[in-house]
């Protein structure tokens, strides 16, 4: 099976766990970058605004095609309770594209269901999903949980 795994990460939690998750299954990996910034705290505060309109942003060119993997990881971390928006606009600009599909998502502490329900409703229902706290990344407190997530 071929696999792709596509995440987008302000902080670097979220790439941490893409990056371990897609080290565990072979899979090819592109980070999602968008032409606006995030970064700092004016970034945050824009994050925020532009996940609770769920606005589409621009995106750098992608590497890879989802439509050429059977299984494609797509990770994000939770802003305002819902995905952050470059992940929903790389939905969006790849629909119909997905074969199957996982949802992984990082949070301080809270609104992942919010934000995988939003995510199915731009892509399709997952086969699984994977809810991990920054701590949970950070301090590598989830092993099991991703093995789990990846079987």
């Amino acid at each position: 099976m071929k696999s792709l795994v596509v995440y987008y990460s302000r902080s670097n939690i979220t790439k941490k766990l893409a990056e371990n998750i897609a080290n565990k299954i072979n899979a090819d990996i592109e980070e999602i970058i968008p032409k606006v910034n995030y970064q700092g705290k004016i970034g945050y505060a824009r994050g925020g605004k532009d996940a609770i309109t769920e606005k589409i942003v621009e995106l750098e060119a992608l590497k890879y095609d989802p439509q050429d993997y059977d299984l494609v990881y797509i990770g994000a971390p939770v802003w305002a309770s819902k995905a952050a928006n470059p992940i929903i606009s790389y939905l969006k600009q790849n629909e119909g594209k997905f074969s199957e599909v996982k949802f992984f998502m990082t949070a301080g502490s809270s609104g992942f269901e919010s934000s995988f329900k939003q995510m199915e409703k731009y892509s399709k229902k997952p086969l699984k999903t994977l809810a991990l706290t920054t701590k949970e990344v950070k301090k590598d407190l989830s092993e099991d949980k991703i093995n789990s997530f990846i079987e």
